[in-house]
């Protein structure tokens, strides 16, 4: 039939089925009537009189047309994710109405419903409601027009005046509007969706396209007693009809998705929130729920493999977040990496959609020959809880995204105290960004002592910020801020830079130092790193081997095969590798071995308080002990007094690092601290790494 069904297979919904004593209802009621409607056709409809009138050409014409109309539908997209199924068959059931009488109509909608059933294999109760609707649409446009026109309901074949035409396209408004209604309020109760929503988006996606079926109905009727010929004719409106709503559709979709993923884009992602606030109503007790994703470092995946893996990257997660998405749920594409998901629930619902969307990344993405692990961050934020309308919740969500990719949380609930502290640290992180770009940065340099003869042998990289309006800003605060922006790469370079520079001059003049660099987790993702290292050393003519990078164990076991080919192309250009902070991630002995570590720096936690706590002085002895067995270097972080320079001269060959040996100072100072003029005032900030 001629009219538009909701559902992505056709017919209604496949969430109809929801188990609902209400629905359940309705739909043994629909099916029942529209069956014995059928049956009441094919007993009293005189058949045997009519027999000989029933295979006119015309009329074998109309019932083919309906049969492949309904089989041969038009897809429309026409609100959200939602498909809609136009069929073309209106005209031609139309004219059977007032031609062929109710029996060849109704008889003639039941084959084209349950051939276009099998062939999409819907289940059968859902090819029963829909045979059953049908049904009662045409059986309610033969009384209309029985009623309009005085002619007896099982009538035979007619011939139709133009006088009858009037009648006839009233009747088939009515038969368009109880189909209509039928299918609306299925969705409204599978849904909760109030009924006149349901129906004001069918209206005004529907109504040009059904005025203009209908009157091709009422001119096949007028034209049926002219033979097939003239019936023929009409073909090409038809065809037309069809291949304008088959434009209109795809531009619809194309204005609507990503062309990419095929997904929802970020106008379509508010439109499925309006609809969504409408929906749930002034009772609203949870939802609409608002999931925000985005990808971790997958800015390194393109520019390390290039942007066509990069795009069949965000078409497998956008398949694996279809496949995860609950029922009513709509997956959106809102651009580069960031994804969502509007959930109809509340907030447990809408937490066990962001679980079940990560836990579906657990499994790598497999892109040609690579097996690629993608990790997400999530951010959700559930009405009423976080906001009253679409807007409010999706800039919450963001919030709470945001404070996941700082947090290093991999699902974040919004929270008020988030909002307050995000426009502060994006007021931050806008300053660094204008920081880097007017000199605002610069670098101190902290000692790193031997212990057995007091000779400084390296110095540690700072990278330090004074702010034009708050002074000094910690590094703690902005360094984080950094590393989630993907500033921390301009920031790493400025620093390498600058320290390169500054140990050649100390070379120059017969400083023989080593340099340490920090270097940040997403650092050890890019592939591109070990060549701008290398390039580095040449324009400063810094030999390799006084250059050494400090990475933690967890920025290492964060994504080990990576690291494991980052560090290693690293240590053959010559540069030393050393593990930061040592005993405060997850520590494995296993890459001590296998990535062939240079220098352990053990972290200022333990080494602080050996003078007063046992424990950390057995764990310090033991860790310098098995560093030396190895052959590796061992930094002592957090020196701060004479005492713990005695202690740790007792357990092997130590290098020393702290307050109490030397803080971090500008170059000028730390000349000035080796050489003959006195020290310069101490950088008053504690050292942190970058």
């Amino acid at each position: 039939m001629g009219l538009i069904t909701s559902g992505s297979e056709g017919g209604v919904r496949t969430k109809f089925l929801t188990p609902s004593s209400l629905l359940s209802a309705y739909l043994t009621a629909v099916c029942t009537l529209g069956l014995v409607g059928i049956a009441s056709v094919l007993v009293f409809t005189p058949w045997r009189e009519m027999s000989d009138q029933l295979l006119t050409w015309p009329i074998v014409f109309l019932a083919a047309a309906a049969i492949a109309g309904e089989v041969k539908p038009v897809r429309l997209v026409l609100s959200g994710t939602e498909t809609r199924r136009l069929s073309t068959s209106a005209p031609f059931v139309l004219a059977l109405v007032a031609v062929a009488g109710v029996g060849v109509a109704v008889v003639a909608q039941a084959i084209a419903s349950l051939a276009d059933d099998a062939l999409h294999r819907r289940e059968f109760k859902k090819s029963m409601f829909n045979t059953a609707q049908y049904a009662l649409s045409v059986l309610t446009a033969r009384a209309v027009y029985c009623w309009l026109t005085g002619t007896d309901f099982f009538a035979g074949p007619m011939e139709v005046e133009p006088v009858h035409l009037g009648p006839l396209l009233i009747a088939g408004v009515a038969m368009i509007t109880v189909n209509w209604l039928l299918v609306a309020t299925v969705v409204s109760i599978a849904t909760w969706t109030p009924l006149p929503s349901v129906l004001g988006s069918d209206a005004r996606d529907s109504f040009v396209t059904h005025a203009v079926l209908l009157s091709v109905g009422g001119i096949a009727a007028d034209v049926a007693a002219d033979g097939v010929g003239v019936l023929i004719l009409l073909v090409a409106p038809v065809a037309a009809a069809h291949l304008f709503a088959s434009a209109a559709a795809r531009h619809a979709h194309d204005a609507t998705h990503d062309a990419l993923t095929g997904l929802g884009n970020r106008g379509q992602l508010h439109h499925e929130l309006d609809h969504a606030f409408a929906a749930a109503g002034p009772l609203r007790l949870g939802g609409p729920g608002l999931v925000l994703l985005d990808l971790d470092h997958f800015k390194d995946f393109n520019d390390t493999l290039g942007h066509p893996v990069g795009d069949e990257i965000l078409r497998q997660v956008a398949v694996r977040l279809r496949e995860v998405a609950p029922d009513g749920a709509s997956v959106h594409r809102l651009g580069g990496d960031e994804f969502a998901v509007v959930v109809c629930g509340d907030l447990a619902a809408s937490r066990q959609v962001a679980r079940d969307i990560l836990a579906s990344l657990d499994e790598p993405v497999k892109v040609e020959s690579l097996e690629l692990l993608v990790r997400a961050s999530a951010g959700l934020a559930v009405a009423p809880l976080h906001g009253d309308d679409g807007e409010t919740l999706m800039k919450n969500a963001d919030i709470a995204l945001y404070h996941a990719k700082l947090e290093r949380d991999r699902i974040s609930t919004f929270s008020p105290e988030f909002d307050i502290n995000t426009v502060e640290r994006l007021q931050l992180l806008a300053d660094l960004r204008t920081a880097l770009d007017t000199g605002q940065l610069h670098v101190v340099y902290q000692p790193q002592t031997d212990l057995t003869d007091g000779r400084v042998v390296a110095v540690e990289a700072l990278v330090r910020w004074r702010h034009p309006e708050r002074g000094l800003v910690p590094a703690d605060e902005f360094i984080p801020l950094a590393e989630n922006s993907g500033l921390i790469f301009p920031v790493t370079a400025f620093v390498l830079d600058t320290a390169l520079a500054q140990v050649a001059k100390w070379h120059g003049a017969g400083l023989d130092v080593r340099m340490s660099v920090n270097l940040s987790a997403r650092h050890l993702s890019d592939q591109g790193l070990p060549q701008q290292v290398g390039a580095a050393l040449t324009r400063h003519q810094v030999p390799a081997s006084a250059l050494v990078l400090e990475v933690t164990e967890t920025a290492i076991l964060s994504d080990p095969a990576r690291a494991d080919l980052v560090l290693h192309a690293l240590r053959r250009l010559g540069v030393s590798i050393a593990i930061d902070d040592y005993g405060t991630g997850n520590a494995s002995l296993s890459y001590l071995k296998r990535l062939e570590i240079d220098e352990l720096k053990i972290d200022r936690s333990f080494v602080s308080n050996i003078g007063a706590d046992h424990h950390d002085l057995i764990i310090v002895r033991s860790t310098i002990s098995l560093a030396l067995a190895l052959d590796l270097r061992v930094v002592a972080e957090g020196i701060e007094d004479a005492e713990t320079v005695t202690a740790l001269r007792g357990l092997g060959h130590v290098i020393g690092q702290g307050y109490h040996l030397g803080r971090p100072v500008e170059a000028a100072g730390l000349e000035r601290s080796l050489g003959i003029e006195p020290p310069a005032e101490a950088d008053a900030e504690p050292a942190r790494t970058v």
